[in-house]
């Protein structure tokens, strides 16, 4: 940084998610001098730390003094700074990585160096995200060929801290996502560390998506675990549902995610990149794979699922993981709730055998499980689903569970999910007949548009599944939200497409087949 200027850091209550941001005024003098405008980057500096920041340009005096420097919430974070401080301000050296960022979108191969390179100056937040999009659009438009996607996995590991438990196997589950309510995680956790295997389990929260299971999970017990605290629980009780983003395990994929999702991109390339270096991260050393696979799936061709198990395999075979994937039914939501809370509801009916609990969340659950626990050498092929099966009905799945919840921290709901957001809306049948398809990206927009996730009680209750029988006028699913404006935008949009199609008998379609 040559010849830095000095100015007052002020902390902007602004949230710019997983991006700094600095805020000028276009009369302060080091604006003047050194030639700043707006979208520039910037390089700030105070006690010993730095960051690079984008500008943002500012006319309003009540905002900004002239002197100061505005930090967003993620910058003043990043920067660690108090109010007031003395920061310097400099223009920042561009990413030296830009080279290879510009031989991608140029349709360029990349080689290991090159990607390792791109995913330091992205963890350490030297790209805006224009520049971290163009970059997502480019691994989409020229796709990441297999090496390309083992080197960038590689990479995202390397950036960010890894769990090491020294013992072998460390297990894990996940699902690639796309399915509304799909919270097996919650139920395979309990029923594998019970078993007493090691199955440190961390989530994403949604950014378009109703629910993840940090969001599920956040509704019973604390996700935000820091490093440590997180090593702890997991060496006391087997296992843990966190969010991933507080342990700081793949930073890369937690800024690449902040672009990638509300862009709706995700490609197999980066898929595979992100899930990997999460689970290599936290230390897995064997993984079961969800692909759910239906026409409003993520992965809607048969043909599209084999190969990215393909891809998958490689990657982890060559980083020393053990995959065991798995291509599952994906025609419709898991469970009866769209939402957090609703989905908690759902969680906590299958851990209390309760028999009006869904029985397609308990099913797969059970399935995935039994899976996860033919990892163990003492479990022999095919005997996993009735160990997993007989975990759950004696009730030891739910005192783990309940272990787990209270080692993170319970919230203060007793045993039993928080309340449903009182104002509702029954969305109703429009003829008679047989449900033979529910839209998973439809009910999962209706859901969000209720105020799910940000809104814990908010979300969809599905009535009926793929197959029931309804009659005209009957209610398919109840929307619920916590104020009347976002009700009316779940409402009119459901009237425009409720996201099921009633027809005859004939054609409702056979369950895909799956594991």
């Amino acid at each position: 940084m040559n010849g830095p200027s000095s100015l007052a850091a002020r902390r902007i209550g602004i949230d710019t998610y997983r991006e700094n941001v600095a805020y000028l005024r276009r009369d302060c003098p080091v604006v003047r001098a050194e030639g700043f405008q707006a979208l520039a980057k910037v390089q700030v500096a105070a006690n010993g730390h730095s960051i690079v920041a984008v500008v943002n340009v500012v006319d309003d005096a009540a905002l900004l003094g002239e002197c100061e420097l505005g930090l967003s919430e993620e910058a003043f974070a990043q920067l660690g700074v108090v109010e007031g401080a003395a920061v310097a301000i400099a223009h920042a050296e561009p990413p030296a990585s830009m080279p290879a960022l510009r031989g991608k979108i140029g349709g360029e191969r990349l080689g290991r160096d090159e990607l390792a390179a791109i995913v330091r100056d992205i963890a350490a937040r030297r790209y805006s995200k224009m520049e971290l999009a163009a970059f997502l659009v480019a691994t989409s438009q020229f796709e990441l060929d297999r090496d390309e996607v083992l080197h960038l996995t590689a990479a995202m590991v390397a950036a960010g801290r890894r769990f090491d438990w020294r013992e072998h196997p460390v297990v894990d589950k996940h699902c690639i996502g796309g399915i509304p309510g799909n919270r097996t995680s919650m139920l395979v956790v309990p029923i594998v560390a019970a078993h007493g295997m090691l199955i440190p389990k961390t989530s994403s929260r949604a950014i378009t998506s109703p629910a993840g299971t940090a969001d599920t999970m956040a509704v019973l017990a604390e996700v935000e675990l820091p490093f440590e605290r997180m090593r702890e629980i997991v060496r006391a009780h087997r296992g843990c549902l966190a969010w991933g983003g507080r342990a700081a395990l793949s930073p890369a994929d937690d800024v690449l995610i902040s672009v990638s999702r509300p862009l709706a991109l995700d490609s197999p390339g980066q898929m595979v990149a992100s899930i990997l270096s999460k689970k290599i991260a936290a230390g897995s050393t064997h993984l079961v794979l969800d692909i759910p696979l239906g026409p409003t799936a993520k992965v809607r061709h048969s043909d599209d699922a084999q190969r990215l198990k393909k891809l998958f395999k490689y990657v982890a075979h060559h980083l020393g993981v053990t995959l065991d994937v798995v291509i599952t039914d994906g025609r419709q939501p898991v469970g009866r709730g769209i939402g957090p809370v609703l989905e908690a509801r759902d969680v906590l009916a299958v851990l209390h055998n309760d028999p009006d609990a869904p029985n397609d969340l308990r099913t797969k659950a059970l399935r995935l499980a039994g899976r996860v626990l033919e990892f163990d050498p003492d479990v022999r092929g095919g005997e996993g689903f009735a160990i997993a099966r007989d975990i759950l009905d004696s009730g030891r799945a739910l005192a783990k569970f309940d272990a787990i919840v209270e080692a993170q921290g319970r919230k203060p709901f007793n045993r039993a999910a928080p309340p449903l957001a009182p104002l509702v809306f029954e969305v109703l049948a429009a003829d008679d007949g047989v449900v033979a398809a529910i839209d998973n990206q439809r009910l999962a927009r209706i859901a969000r548009l209720a105020g799910a996730p940000k809104v814990a009680g908010a979300g969809v209750d599905l009535l009926h599944k793929v197959g029931a029988t309804v009659a005209r006028g009957a209610p398919l699913y109840r929307i619920h939200a916590a104020s009347r404006a976002e009700l009316d935008f779940a409402r009119r949009v459901a009237e425009v497409a409720s996201g099921y199609t009633i027809g005859a008998a004939a054609t409702a379609a056979d369950p895909l087949p799956d594991f």
